[in-house]
C-alpha cells in the first residue's frame, strides 16, 4: 500500500481559497497513491484561533467540495485533513473529511480532545464524542487528530473497533517535537498497528510547526520522516503485517485491564 503525507505549509500571506487551490494540485500530484493525507486545520492554521469564526464552514462547505472534487480527480482515498466546521446549532468542530476515490465522502471525525487548557480551540469548539474507523480495501482506518495522541485509552477503542492503520492529523508546535515522535512510535508499539502521523508545516499564529511527519510500522520502527518544510512523504507499507505481528507477539490478546467494568468494594 502507498501512501502520500502532505505536509503542507501554512503562509499567514496566502489566502484560504488559495491554499484550497494548492493542496488540490498537491493532491493530484499524488496520482498512483492508495491513500494521501493531509494535516491539521491546514485551510486555516492550527494555532489560527482569531481565524476561527470567520473561516468556519457548514459541513459541505468549500473546503468539503473541493477536497471531494480532488480525491476523484486524482483516482485516491483521500484523507483531508480537518478543517474548521459550523454545525447547523452554531457550534464549532474540528472536523476530518475522508473520500474515496470517486469522490464521495466516506467519513467525518469530529476532534474528541480539544488543545488549549481553558482557552483557544478548548473553549472555542464543541468536542466530538465519537470514535471512527473506515474500512479501506487494504486496511481499515482508524482516525485521531494532534491532541488526541496524548491518549492511548482512545487508540485502544480504534483498535478495538478494528482499526489496524491508525492516522493522525496535526498541527503540532515545533517546541514539543521530541513528543511528537514519542508517542507516535508509542501509539504504533502498543497498539500493534501502524501509525502514519501527518503534520504541517510553516507557522501558524506565530507557533512555529514542527513538521516531520512520520510513518511508524507496527513493532515502533520509524519507515519514513519528513523534514520540517512543506513536503510529500511517500511510503510504502504492507498492511498484512499488523495480522502476522498480533499473532507473532498477542501482546493485545493479554490485556486484563479495561475489558470489563471494575468492581467496588465495600
Amino acid at each position: 500500500m502507498r501512501a502520500s503525507l502532505i505536509q503542507i505549509a501554512v503562509d499567514p500571506d496566502e489566502s484560504v481559497n488559495s491554499r484550497r487551490e494548492r493542496a488540490a494540485s498537491l493532491i493530484a500530484a499524488q496520482r498512483g497513491a492508495d491513500l494521501v493525507i493531509l494535516p491539521e486545520l491546514w485551510p486555516v492554521g492550527a494555532f489560527a484561533y482569531q481565524e476561527f469564526e470567520d473561516e468556519a464552514e457548514p459541513l459541505r462547505g468549500p473546503t468539503h467540495e473541493r477536497m471531494a472534487k480532488a480525491a476523484a480527480e486524482a483516482g485516491v482515498w483521500l484523507h483531508a485533513g480537518s478543517f474548521v466546521e459550523r454545525a447547523a446549532d452554531g457550534t464549532l468542530y474540528n472536523t476530518t473529511l475522508v473520500f474515496t476515490p470517486e469522490g464521495e465522502r466516506a467519513a467525518a471525525y469530529r476532534k474528541i480532545h480539544r488543545f488549549g487548557f481553558d482557552k483557544g480551540e478548548a473553549v472555542m469548539m464543541g468536542a466530538g464524542d465519537e470514535l471512527v474507523t473506515l474500512a479501506l480495501p487494504q486496511t481499515t482506518l482508524g482516525l485521531a487528530t494532534c491532541y488526541d495522541l496524548r491518549f492511548p485509552e482512545m487508540f485502544r477503542g480504534l483498535v478495538d473497533a478494528g482499526a489496524e492503520t491508525l492516522v493522525v492529523a496535526a498541527g503540532w508546535p515545533e517546541r514539543r517535537r521530541a513528543h511528537w515522535t514519542l508517542l507516535a512510535q508509542a501509539r504504533a508499539v502498543e497498539n500493534q498497528a501502524y501509525v502514519l502521523a501527518v503534520g504541517s508545516a510553516g507557522t501558524h499564529a506565530g507557533v512555529q510547526q514542527a513538521g516531520h511527519s512520520i510513518v511508524v510500522d507496527p513493532w515502533g520502527e520509524v519507515l519514513a520522516e519528513a523534514g520540517a518544510d512543506e513536503e510529500v512523504l511517500d511510503v510504502e507499507f504492507d498492511p498484512s503485517r499488523v495480522a502476522a505481528i498480533r499473532d507473532q507477539f498477542p501482546a493485545l490478546k493479554d490485556r486484563r485491564m479495561g475489558l470489563a467494568p471494575p468492581t467496588t468494594l465495600g
